[in-house]
């Protein structure tokens, strides 16, 4: 984790900048958080993740109905060797002050893909709205 101190405009460039050479991935189907209580755990390996609180493991897995709240995936996997230190924040507030959603991130860690690693979620109702805004903030000069 890399500790800095940047001014707001020094901040923005550097996450810009990190955005633009992270490799974004986009997955077609759609996923949903299945719940199970804490003492029925089991792998899924069709699972992106496995979170567990004191009462369930919510498992972030493709849809199996259109009765759930359903989600648009897409990842970031961020170059070794570059800050992105607060690029959650950074872009989750973007995309919030452009197109009013929120949307959920869990992270992991991958040492073979520059580390630190994203999986993104917003509603599928504004997955093209999210998409459309990522990629033009990916295309910006700075």
């Amino acid at each position: 984790m890399y500790i800095s101190h940047e001014t707001r405009e020094q901040t923005e460039n550097r996450l810009i900048e990190v955005l633009k050479s992270s490799k974004l991935r986009v997955y077609e189907t759609p996923y949903y958080f299945k719940e199970t209580s804490v003492d029925d755990f089991y792998f899924d390996p069709k699972a992106l993740a496995m979170v567990k609180d004191d009462e369930v493991w919510s498992y972030l897995i493709p849809v199996e109905s259109t009765q759930t709240e359903n989600f648009k995936i897409f990842s970031f996997h961020f170059k070794g060797g570059l800050d992105n230190s607060g690029f959650v924040g950074w872009l989750a507030s973007k995309i919030k002050e452009e197109l009013g959603s929120g949307l959920f991130v869990v992270c992991g860690q991958n040492s073979n893909k520059g580390g630190i690693f994203d999986y993104w979620g917003c509603p599928i109702e504004i997955a093209d709205h999210v998409l459309h805004f990522i990629n033009k903030l990916m295309n910006e000069s700075l």
